[in-house]
């Protein structure tokens, strides 16, 4: 071997030991944030039920308190509080084990930004209404600043927000950008998500008309800009300075919502991969055919599915709870939109906006026209098939989200 191969191997070593060396080093930092992470989400603020029973009593609003919260103290917020134990059916309670997994921004390092080191938009700002002249928004204007402040209060107390950290990319990861009128849409899936981006692409001069956008282009197009997207100055810029929006809906109907879309039609994606799974571990005596092509799920299935904290497959965005999208308590939105009163909020906002005057909010449905609507009716007669333990249970899922969003006690 000649001196040149010689000292090329030596080099192409070195240069292998240098990139090892480095990937150590951040996968140490890693490990190392996280355990302090978890210190630091350990020692933030409790709450005991009883505080928080009466802070929903004094917003004049009726909860059945989940039986986890009774009699514990505990943060709301904490992703890690332990689950309870289900013996009539052969799951846990559920949602928990899936919080604690934080996904990795694609292509990207989540940095852990601490609110109190970072310029944190930490209360919300009076709404710009000066665009507002039709005086037939003044009931529409009253409820949105009792949603607002609601929000805000209940944040405020159980929230913890200053003591947390959280992974910026992942928290604005579901959080659309409209720069020319300055909005930031954080999308809820089955609460009206479709038609919002249609107009989100109108805003944006990508279409002339919402009513002229497909399906497909308005989920698979990739026309809309993402928060994290944007680098940490950006991302800061507009969370300080655009009008942040959320749409919410009661949580029981958006899951029941979602199952009639994924799993009561055919569908490349959902029954494969989450079909033949939830098939496979609870349905007893399964046929080949069930198992090979995943069709045909029962709604009881899926709940099953849903409160087992050792799922076969993972969450989806479908029936994720909204505080795991889009982190109302770290993120103060400027407007909380209902799907129940969807066209009156979404007109309302966008003539808050600046929105061109003839662009109105679509209120066809996305997909399955023909179905009818997820309604309190349509929900009732799919929780026919579930016992009053699995019905309470799946609000203890969802309760942060029946909380934050004042919504009254689902059909236990």
């Amino acid at each position: 071997m000649n001196p040149r191969q010689v000292f090329l191997s030596l080099l192409i070593f070195g240069v292998a030991g240098l990139l090892l060396f480095m990937y150590l080093q951040v996968w140490i930092e890693e490990q190392h944030t996280g355990r302090m992470e978890k210190k630091r989400e350990q020692k933030a603020s409790s709450v005991t039920a009883e505080k928080i029973q009466e802070h929903i009593t004094n917003q004049n609003s009726k909860f059945h308190m989940p039986e986890v919260l009774m009699g514990k103290k505990e943060n709301l917020l904490d992703p890690e509080r332990p689950t309870r134990n289900l013996t009539k059916i052969s799951v846990s309670q559920a949602g928990d084990q899936a919080c604690k997994a934080v996904e990795k921004h694609r292509g990207t390092q989540m940095l852990s930004v601490k609110s109190s080191e970072t310029n944190w938009p930490l209360d919300i700002r009076p709404l710009n209404k000066s665009l507002v002249k039709d005086s037939k928004w003044k009931n529409t204007d009253e409820t949105q600043e009792k949603r607002r402040s609601f929000l805000q209060e209940f944040c405020r107390k159980y929230g913890a927000v200053s003591h947390r950290q959280s992974h910026l990319f992942h928290m604005v990861s579901r959080i659309y950008v409209e720069d020319k009128h300055k909005i930031l849409y954080c999308e809820v899936p089955k609460a009206g998500c479709s038609n919002w981006k249609r107009i989100l692409m109108v805003l944006n001069g990508l279409a002339s008309s919402a009513y002229n956008i497909s399906h497909d282009a308005v989920h698979y197009g990739k026309h809309l800009k993402k928060l994290d997207s944007f680098d940490l100055r950006g991302i800061y810029t507009r969370l300080n300075t655009y009008t942040k929006a959320v749409f919410v809906r009661d949580p029981m109907e958006r899951l029941v919502s979602a199952f009639r879309d994924k799993f009561e039609h055919p569908n490349s994606y959902y029954h494969p991969v989450f079909g033949k799974a939830i098939i496979k571990k609870y349905r007893p005596n399964a046929c080949e055919e069930a198992l090979n092509n995943g069709s045909g799920v029962k709604f009881k299935e899926f709940i099953h599915y849903l409160l087992d904290s050792h799922r076969p497959v993972g969450m989806d965005i479908h029936w994720e709870k909204v505080s795991k999208l889009c982190y109302p308590c770290l993120i103060n939105y400027d407007f909380v939109g209902k799907f129940e009163t969807l066209e009156e909020d979404a007109n309302y906002f966008l003539q808050m906006i600046g929105a061109p005057k003839e662009l109105k909010f679509p209120n066809f449905k996305d997909r399955h026209s023909s179905d009818k609507r997820t309604n309190a009716q349509v929900v009732r007669q799919y929780l026919k098939d579930l016992n009053r333990t699995e019905r309470q249970l799946i609000y203890d899922f969802y309760y942060l989200d029946y909380l934050m969003f004042n919504y009254t006690t689902p059909f236990l």
